[in-house]
C-alpha cells in the first residue's frame, strides 16, 4: 500500500537500484513488509523549480495511516536518500505526504 513516487529532471543512470534502494527506505521508515511497497520513478521529466531547470525533484509519499508526527523525520531521510543518490540539493526537493482514507486505495479488486 505504501508508493513512493520520484519525478525528476535528471537522467538515473541505475534506476533499477535507485528504485531498489528507495523500495527499502520506505518498508524501513513506514515499518512494513517491502513486499507491500511500490516504487515509480520518473526520470527526465519537464520540471522547473525557482526559475530554472537546475536538479529537482518531486516526491510523493502515500501511505495508509501516514503518521503526521513523522513527516519531518521522513522529510529528512527522503531528501538525503535523494541527495546522495541523484545528487540534488534538499532545497531543491519537494515532498508531498498523504494518507488516503481506507476505502480510497484500491488493490487486488478491493479496497483496504
Amino acid at each position: 500500500m505504501p508508493l513512493l513516487e520520484i519525478t525528476t529532471n535528471t537522467a538515473i543512470d541505475n534506476i533499477q537500484g535507485v528504485a531498489s534502494q528507495a523500495s527499502k527506505l520506505t518498508a524501513e521508515m513506514l515499518a512494513k513488509p517491502e513486499s507491500y511497497v511500490m516504487v515509480k520513478i520518473l526520470p527526465e521529466q519537464t520540471l522547473i523549480f525557482a526559475g530554472n531547470n537546475e536538479p529537482a525533484a518531486h516526491i510523493k509519499l502515500k501511505s495508509l495511516g501516514l503518521a503526521e508526527d513523522n513527516t519531518v523525520d521522513f522529510s529528512k531521510k527522503i531528501c538525503s536518500f535523494i541527495s546522495t543518490q541523484l545528487h540534488i540539493k534538499s532545497a531543491r526537493i519537494y515532498i508531498e505526504f498523504s494518507s488516503p482514507a481506507r476505502h480510497m486505495w484500491g488493490w487486488d479488486g478491493k479496497t483496504f
